[in-house]
């Protein structure tokens, strides 16, 4: 299949580009040098909101995307299940001209480069999981975050978001909720649409993956925070536990979104991981 001219450039400098994947149009960016990695976002989440993570990689090259009904990609008519989203986003890697990447999934992205591994696992060389749940077998979280996570208004409203942020996120942010506020603007650019978020609240029902990360025989680097209101630190014990190679790293304080809060730290970590290290 031939290379689209974003993923044949392999650019330095931070690329966009709409691509045509089954059907459906895709906002992918490609930024920096060296070993592809592949990102997949938390729910609602553009591709922008990566950015504070994806500077802190100096010898990683990052491909990430606005998954459907996401940023500037289109929003699919009928809902798709996570393995349908695995199935896109391989065919996505084939558009690009990838074979083998690694991979880091945040949240409800993180439920997603499960299913991608478990699925194509030639396709995955190490495997990072952010602030994330084996689906409906694992702990909740707090009711008030449930809450908040069951709409997408936080995408839409900047008094609502500073509102609830430090109950949402927790960790570092309910100290000093100006954390987020260099990439506050960024949520608000390019807001889900309301069916989109829809789409992959449904993708995650009935879902789980409890009883099959055994198979997945990629070293894993889990990453979780010791006050996460969404994703309880149980949760990544319990995913660690059933790993072939697994290893966990606790952010102290972190909150939910110490991917983007702690970058400078969570960079080189990650990269030390990717590059073989422990």
């Amino acid at each position: 299949m031939r290379e689209s001219e974003l993923g044949r450039s392999r650019r330095a400098h931070p690329t966009s580009e709409l691509v045509e994947v089954d059907g459906l149009s895709l906002r992918v960016s490609i930024e920096g040098r060296g070993r592809p990695l592949l990102l997949f976002n938390g729910i609602g989440a553009a591709l922008e909101l990566l950015a504070p993570f994806r500077r802190a990689l100096l010898e990683t090259q990052t491909i990430a995307i606005d998954l459907p009904g996401t940023g500037s990609s289109a929003t699919t008519t009928f809902p798709r299940s996570l393995r349908g989203l695995a199935g896109l986003a391989d065919a996505l890697l084939d558009v690009l001209g990838y074979d083998r990447v690694d991979v880091l999934g945040v949240s409800w992205g993180g439920a997603l480069a499960q299913e991608f591994t478990l699925r194509y696992p030639w396709r995955v060389r190490r495997l990072v999981l952010v602030a994330t749940t084996a689906g409906w077998v694992s702990v909740p979280g707090s009711p008030a975050a449930l809450r908040v996570l069951a709409t997408p208004r936080r995408y839409y409203s900047p008094t609502y978001f500073a509102e609830i942020a430090p109950t949402l996120y927790g960790g570092a942010v309910r100290a000093n909720p100006r954390l987020l506020e260099d990439q506050g603007h960024l949520r608000f650019i390019r807001p889900p649409s309301v069916r989109g978020y829809v789409w992959q609240l449904a993708a995650l029902v009935g879902w789980t993956s409890m009883f099959r990360l055994h198979r997945i025989a990629s070293p894993t680097l889990v990453l979780a925070a010791d006050d996460d209101p969404i994703v309880p630190l149980v949760n990544a014990e319990l995913i660690v536990a059933r790993l072939r190679d697994g290893r966990l790293s606790v952010v102290r304080q972190g909150g939910h979104l110490f991917l983007i809060t702690h970058a400078e730290t969570i960079g080189p970590e990650v990269e030390a991981f990717l590059a073989g290290g422990a």
